[in-house]
């Protein structure tokens, strides 16, 4: 959960707006960013990505070396299933494939911004539960295209992601690499999508245990959640808001992964986001990925492990200026409770502030 909601609305430094949803959107304005009268011009397109609702029978298509030339292709079959976030302006999707190449499987977050109108689509493959560079965009006529640009075999590349031929129980994805600034594109992932009705979740791959850490497994539930919130972190202030709400943790690969969605409320406005939670069997550690639903987009993740039944995960951001040291925990775990806390340190881990503090209650012991 990383970051917390000093979550980025336009920037780490507008914490106190950026945790409030209704004042968000008139800060990212005065940024500079689309909003006002300029984001009103612009379609909305939070319904666009409803099609992809549902659990999907898949035929993979990948090419084996992109950019050499190479023909030679790989096929898979599997499944997909996509359930929806934020009454739909959000959507996970996990995917499972089995070919002549092995097993595959990943999680794609799809995210709607409000503000600039275009979605993101960030993804991680479970062999290394790391969340890839977001690709951004939009919907036009019936089609949709996502972009962006990164690093494949040293070499920066743009990369493509296209949704087409979409009806009701079908749909067309193909993804693309381009070494020359779009003039040119190779498609080198393609998949054909039919619907499953009243298909079931995609299976965890045989031999799946042993990557399997159970740190977060306490977390999976429905919990009745109250948070404090310090409102002018690293000021020596010790005004606080409060706010109660609730938070659901899903299970995701398995227990190799978690998707929390909280929603809470309090005199300072109303707090709406997730957190999703990657092991990584390389490092034998834990990513926490965040976003609030006023900018929708993944922030930097923090990372760390759990020792003694306490989680620990940092990361190193800039706060008003300043280059400073995030710190999430979790501790007093028990299967029906458990606190988290957020820090910031100026000094290089020497002190630390409390600035967030939320304390989980399960709301059905059964769950």
């Amino acid at each position: 959960m990383q970051q917390l909601f000093y979550a980025r609305a336009c920037s780490l430094s507008s914490v106190i707006l950026a945790a409030t949803l209704q004042f968000a959107p008139a800060l990212c304005a005065a940024q500079g960013t689309v909003g006002g009268q300029a984001g009103s011009t612009l379609r909305d397109g939070q319904h666009d990505f409803d099609f992809n609702l549902g659990t999907w029978k898949t035929h993979i298509r990948r090419l084996l070396n992109p950019l050499s030339g190479s023909t030679s292709w790989t096929e898979m079959e599997g499944t997909v299933e996509v359930t929806p976030i934020w009454g739909g302006r959000a959507q996970m999707e996990q995917i499972e494939a089995t070919g002549s190449s092995g097993r595959f499987e990943g999680l794609t977050i799809f995210l709607y911004n409000r503000e600039s109108h275009q979605w993101s689509q960030t993804f991680a493959n479970s062999s290394n539960g790391t969340l890839n560079v977001p690709a951004i965009g939009e919907f036009r006529d019936g089609r949709g295209e996502l972009y962006d640009q990164e690093v494949y075999r040293g070499r920066a590349i743009l990369v493509r992601a296209v949704w087409s031929g979409i009806t009701r129980n079908t749909h067309h994805f193909e993804q693309s690499f381009s070494a020359d600034g779009g003039k040119t594109w190779e498609p080198n992932f393609v998949a054909e999508l039919t619907r499953m009705e009243g298909g079931s979740r995609a299976r965890v791959p045989s031999g799946a245990s042993k990557s399997i850490n159970h740190d977060f497994d306490f977390n999976f539930g429905t919990w009745k959640t109250h948070i404090s919130r310090l409102q002018h972190p690293l000021t020596g202030s010790d005004q606080w808001s409060e706010y109660d709400g609730k938070s659901v943790v899903h299970e995701v690969w398995g227990g190799r992964a978690s998707l929390l969605e909280l929603e809470a409320d309090g005199p300072s406005g109303h707090i709406e986001g997730v957190g999703l939670r990657l092991y990584n069997p390389q490092s034998h550690q834990w990513s926490l990925n965040w976003t609030n639903s006023a900018d929708a987009s993944m922030a930097q993740p923090m990372l760390g492990e759990f020792k003694d039944g306490r989680g620990e995960f940092f990361d190193q951001e800039t706060y008003n200026g300043r280059a400073i040291f995030v710190r999430n925990g979790f501790q007093n775990i028990t299967k029906d409770s458990s606190r988290f806390e957020q820090a910031f340190s100026p000094d290089g881990g020497k002190t630390w502030e409390t600035n967030w503090v939320m304390e989980f209650v399960r709301e059905d012991s059964g769950n």
